[in-house]
């Protein structure tokens, strides 16, 4: 897991690269992935644990405070009132109005016994609250970290433990992929004779119909696909993946899996724990129809080894460098021959009789670059190299220097020709049927088509706003497909230039609103870019680009505009249309986490990491905003919040596990008596921490493994989001411990947000460092309503345990 503070408390590392650059762009961190796993894992444990630290301060202080009121009175009381006098009212208390809080009744028959003594009813209420439990079935308890949080129950249900917990009726099915991985990744991108461009991004494999507008998904994967290649058949595909790890922390073990891009069906698992760490390139021979495969992994090493693709057996290994290595290919009439490359290195292998040579390509007279990015076979049997100094070079085969390497030198592999070709790295090469070649440059972000003698003879420059070429794939020869550094596919040609067929953002994503009445919904996240995306059309409608990160956005209920929390405290409102902000204001200095609206429209709650919500009246459809009130109670940063239906209360989560009740209508005034809102009814329901969703939390969650919520508009199922790469469907209400629920994989990041659309057809999932959007299908379910469902009693389930009851 990517781990640190969230805005919801979830864990994270920010990492900030300029892939136009920087010439190896993110795959520079491949050569310590062990080291930075491990930072990531001890800055979480020790991130989670100053937050614990910090809520445990927080409590006991108040516990100091309150010890140190209460004890005068207490020795004042003791003198002058009978104990057995106490006891008395406290049975008077408990038995005359059970449909109040035991502190209510406490405080209606205190004030009546002790008026005449001029004590008033402070003692009576600390003394019965210290002393006496809840009313039994009035309240239960969950405990998070050890930390107590109490849930009132209901005044609808009257058999809690009878309660049966049931995955929902409904279902999801993987309805569209928002994305494309060409950041950190190399030679990701290829079209198949079936008009499919194939790709991946987070644990999905993409079969997307450019002309059709159609996609299919491969998901046997059970982490980040990393690499991937055709067969020369042009039908099968082999990917390959990273290690990953368990929710307890434990590695995974990485394979490569060989599929049918047809039916999609798997055919072979290869190497399920021989690789280490991930699969970082693969390669089908060619000279033999495809009958090996060659494979390099992510170790210190990273260890080269071929594969029998019918078998599944290992048939040599060898260790290959410890530098990077960025590409691996067998020679098309040669398959004994393996060439791979990566940072200041071409290593030419032989291979026979299971065992390795290995020959360094030799840079002579020219000066050899920091990295060699790529590289393809001529129809002459050359080998074209693209490296970080915008360079192509050929290498060919040629008799020793016995000057430089002394008597008994072999014959070697020297470069025949330097051809200057881009400013900043060459980052891919693409070979054409005719024997022509194209080249993508890194910082000018140039396609360029070259002859087959290497003669410049067109080329195209791909608008900055998708950044440098990663990687191209030829359609017909005269169409291309163009994966870049920002995420986006292009097709075009030479001739009419290039169009996004698809985009996505290019850093960790939180900010998820979907639109109150249309099928659209926003995004935003550490690119600074907020977008606006169409489910039914299934692509970007507009971006904009802003001068901090997003965190949060929440639609006016009039879906005119949208308001979008900012990471300096700073929120903007942005009209649909026209795509200007018609208002800006600022709240504290520290990161927003959540903006909602209230039902009518008439409020917004902005919740902030300086503990406050701070409350602004809503005029001019949404354009026109004053601060109305703060909401100040919380002792941690805000991660969730909610409206009552009426929209005159709010119900808020923080990040030391605290639910808080507030009446905005009265002045944002806090309501220190959580049992008069068991019955509220609220209009959304994402707060992570409440009576209804408790089910939700595995045993033993630490707080920050649910990142968000959202419930359904039906009110009939609950999605969540937690930081085990999972999207997970349960039944609402949902407020039993261990709620069986429906589980889905395809993030290879901590899932971020979820949201329901306005007709809960669809379910839209977000991961954070994965950069993936992933919109689910929702399917099944039947007509309803959940307060019959939570009314409902039936027999317990045996797989549910008895909570704890006060």
């Amino acid at each position: 897991q990517e781990t640190g503070i969230s805005p919801t408390g979830a864990s994270f590392v920010m990492h900030h690269s300029d892939p136009f650059i920087d010439d190896v762009s993110a795959d520079s961190s491949a050569e310590f992935p062990d080291r930075t796993s491990m930072m990531e894992v001890r800055l979480q444990a020790q991130e989670d644990e100053i937050t614990l630290l910090k809520s445990s301060l927080a409590d006991a202080l108040r516990r100091i405070r309150l010890h140190d009121q209460l004890l005068p009175l207490l020795k004042q009381q003791l003198i002058a009132v009978n104990l057995s006098t106490l006891s008395d009212i406290a049975k008077i208390s408990f038995t005359a109005h059970k449909d109040l809080s035991p502190v209510e009744n406490v405080m209606t028959e205190g004030n009546c016994a002790l008026s005449q003594t001029g004590c008033g009813c402070v003692f009576i209420v600390a003394f019965l609250f210290l002393f006496y439990p809840c009313l039994p079935g009035q309240s239960i308890k969950m405990f998070i970290r050890g930390r107590p949080i109490t849930m009132y129950i209901p005044s609808n249900i009257q058999n809690y433990e009878d309660l049966k917990m049931e995955p929902p009726s409904e279902k999801l099915e993987l309805d569209w992929v928002y994305g494309y991985r060409g950041r950190d990744c190399r030679a990701n991108l290829y079209f198949l004779p079936t008009g499919e461009a194939v790709y991946f991004i987070a644990c999905v494999i993409v079969l997307y119909h450019i002309n059709n507008r159609t996609q299919r998904h491969y998901r046997k994967h059970t982490d980040c696909v990393r690499c991937l290649t055709v067969h020369p058949d042009r039908v099968r595909v082999a990917s390959g993946q990273t290690a990953g790890v368990d929710k307890d922390g434990k590695p995974l073990q990485p394979c490569v899996h060989i599929w049918d891009s047809t039916t999609l069906v798997t055919l072979q698992q290869i190497g399920l724990g021989t690789f280490q760490r991930g699969v970082g390139s693969v390669a089908f021979s060619f000279a033999d129809s495809g009958a090996f495969l060659c494979v390099i992994d992510d170790s210190n090493e990273h260890m080269l080894s071929v594969w029998d693709c019918n078998k599944g057996t290992k048939h040599a290994e060898v260790k290959s460098t410890n530098e990077a290595v960025f590409a691996v290919e067998f020679n098309p009439s040669d398959s004994t021959n393996i060439i791979t490359c990566g940072k200041s290195h071409v290593y030419f292998w032989t291979l026979s009789a299971g065992q390795f040579t290995k020959k360094q390509g030799i840079f002579g007279k020219y000066k050899k670059p920091k990295f060699i990015q790529c590289f393809v076979f001529s129809l002459t049997g050359d080998v074209l190299t693209g490296d970080s100094e915008g360079n192509i070079l050929t290498w060919g085969k040629s008799a020793a220097d016995i000057k430089t390497l002394g008597k008994g030198a072999k014959e070697t592999f020297q470069i025949m020709r330097q051809t200057r070709a881009h400013e900043g790295s060459v980052f891919t090469l693409c070979t054409l049927q005719g024997g022509a070649l194209l080249s993508g440059g890194g910082k000018d972000r140039k396609i360029i088509r070259w002859s087959a003698d290497l003669a410049p003879e067109r080329e195209r420059e791909i608008p900055e706003k998708f950044g440098a070429v990663r990687t191209i794939a030829d359609v017909d020869g005269e169409e291309i497909l163009v994966g870049t550094t920002r995420n986006a596919i292009l097709r075009g040609t030479f001739s009419d230039g290039f169009v996004a067929i698809v985009q996505g953002h290019v850093d960790e994503m939180w900010g998820l609103a979907t639109h109150p009445s249309q099928n659209i919904f926003i995004t935003c996240g550490h690119d600074k870019q907020v977008c606006l995306w169409n489910t039914e059309e299934h692509k970007l409608e507009w971006c904009i680009n802003l001068e901090e990160y997003g965190l949060c956005a929440g639609f006016c209920p009039n879906g005119s505009v949208v308001s979008v929390g900012l990471s300096t405290g700073r929120w903007l409102v942005v009209d649909l249309q026209t795509r200007e902000v018609v208002s800006e204001s600022t709240d504290g200095n520290e990161q927003l986490s959540v903006m909602r609206y209230s039902p009518d429209g008439s409020f917004l709650a902005v919740g902030s990491h300086d503990n406050f919500i701070y409350i602004y009246s809503v005029t001019e459809n949404g354009r026109r905003y004053n601060r109305f009130g703060k909401c100040n109670g919380h002792s941690s940063f805000i991660t969730h919040l909610d409206w009552s239906k009426d929209g005159k209360y709010i119900m808020s989560n923080s990040g030391d596990y605290e639910i808080l009740y507030w009446d905005i209508a009265a002045g944002c005034k806090l309501l220190r008596n959580r049992f008069e809102s068991k019955d509220r009814e609220w209009a959304s329901y994402t707060c992570v921490l409440g009576f209804h969703v408790m089910g939700v939390w595995l045993e033993g969650s630490d707080g920050t493994d649910i990142n968000a919520l959202c419930r359904s508009h039906s009110e009939r199922m609950v999605a969540v989001a937690d930081d085990f790469c999972k999207v997970h469907l349960f039944q609402y209400p949902c407020p039993k411990p261990k709620a069986p629920s429906h589980k889905y994989d395809g993030h290879g990041s901590h899932v971020t947000n979820v949201c329901f659309t306005h007709s809960d057809s669809h379910l839209l999932s977000m991961g954070g460092k994965d950069t993936c959007i992933l919109q689910w299908k929702v399917v099944g379910g039947s007509a309803g309503d959940s307060r019959d469902r939570l009314a409902s009693v039936s027999s317990s389930s045996t797989s549910s345990p008895e909570p704890v009851t006060t």
